[in-house]
């Protein structure tokens, strides 16, 4: 069992009793507070979005796999959304395994994957993703084209339009993406997994409200 939580960006915390990881944890970029490394494995899918806390018990931000407590991560390296084909690819997607639940982290990455990327991401049960657009990030369009293409049971929006956030430009609505995907939505403080057989029968947008 596992909990997921939404800070606002890509920042996310995934939670089990044993292990917490942390995603995406300099939260100053957008006018927020890092958040907390104390005991945590830090998750980062480009290097500047990570603090490389000094309490943190892991850093990650590379490809590679990793086991740490309840978490066994796979890192795929990725463009990032705001490069080129003949750019260096600097981004990294994750692929969470939590029990018998699989999770996809993608981050600000280009809206193509390859079929080498999908394969190694295999089979996702929830995905989270930036929907924001921008030019900075994945559009609706492109987000709801990647959700077709994983097919997972459930999708965890981040880094859409907040006024509260300061990001580097403007960001869509979420209402667009969930317009787009045209999946229905649950919105909670805090998302819950017990199991896999615990998710939703049909694909399920799940906006967890920042917290």
């Amino acid at each position: 069992m596992f909990d997921i939580e939404y800070k606002g960006g890509n920042g996310v915390i995934i939670a089990t009793k044993k292990t917490t990881g942390v995603i995406d944890p300099k939260l100053s970029l957008i006018g927020l507070k890092d958040l907390n490394m104390k005991e945590a494995v830090e998750i980062a899918t480009e290097p500047r979005f990570a603090t490389n806390g000094k309490d943190a018990q892991l850093h990650i931000e590379g490809p590679g796999d990793y086991e740490l407590g309840d978490f066994s991560i796979h890192g795929v390296r990725a463009t990032r959304h705001l490069d080129t084909e003949a750019d260096e690819p600097i981004d990294t997607m994750y692929r969470i395994e939590i029990g018998d639940v699989r999770i996809a982290l993608l981050g600000n990455i280009a809206p193509k994957l390859s079929d080498d990327q999908l394969e190694e991401l295999g089979v996702i049960d929830l995905l989270i993703l930036p929907v924001g657009g921008g030019g900075y990030t994945l559009d609706a369009t492109s987000a709801a084209t990647l959700v077709r293409q994983i097919d997972p049971k459930v999708v965890v929006p981040t880094h859409y339009g907040d006024d509260v956030l300061k990001y580097e430009v403007p960001q869509d609505t979420l209402e667009t993406f969930v317009k787009e995907l045209g999946a229905p939505v649950e919105t909670v403080s805090k998302y819950k997994v017990k199991a896999v057989s615990s998710l939703p029968p049909v694909l399920t947008v799940v906006e967890i409200t920042r917290s």
